[in-house]
């Protein structure tokens, strides 16, 4: 099964070298020198990493097919998949693929049945799950301990500590504001 692990940034220095946006937990397992990765373009594309090193604070990899900047550019918003085994789980206790939460059920911490995950949304603040409510919409739910205090794999739920608005946004606390002084209100 593949998994993305990174997405391909712009190119650095002139021997081939790009800076990879990390979406794993273990990157150095990842993008180690011989590891091959797919790209998620039709058709896939597989690359080979030569070498990877962290350079302040961001992962820099030369893969063996881009030999210099112009071949690293045209790399540039790739995303990287990795193979990873049917069975394979992360190495912490508190960490799950993607693939682990999707399809889970949905209950608040009071026991209400809210929907189930249908994604998990990667962004550079923090993760979320994307959740389909019975009456089909959807809301994202930030991946925290404080609005998701439990993940249950073998009972195939996720917790959720509903808050007003988390999960139902029209219900959302709306807080009336007083015009500012000067903004052209009388």
């Amino acid at each position: 099964m593949l998994v993305i692990v990174g997405r391909i940034g712009r190119a650095h220095g002139l021997k081939g070298e790009v800076g990879v946006e990390v979406r794993t937990d273990e990157p150095d397992r990842r993008f180690a020198d011989g590891a091959k990765l797919v790209t998620t373009t039709k058709p896939p594309r597989t690359l080979t990493i030569a070498s990877s090193r962290w350079h302040s604070g961001r992962l820099l990899v030369k893969f063996e097919e881009s030999p210099d900047r112009t071949a690293a550019e045209l790399l540039r918003n790739l995303e990287l998949q990795a193979e990873i085994g049917e069975d394979e789980r992360p190495e912490d206790p508190e960490e799950y693929y993607d693939r682990e939460l999707v399809g889970l059920s949905v209950r608040t911490t009071d026991g209400a049945e809210a929907g189930e995950v249908v994604d998990v949304i990667h962004l550079p603040s923090q993760d979320l799950l994307e959740i389909r409510r019975p009456a089909g919409n959807a809301v994202l739910v930030p991946l925290v301990e404080e609005l998701v205090p439990e993940i249950n794999l073998d009972g195939k739920y996720v917790l959720v500590a509903d808050r007003p608005g988390l999960l139902d946004p029209e219900g959302a606390e709306v807080v009336p504001t007083e015009p500012a002084e000067g903004d052209g209100s009388r």
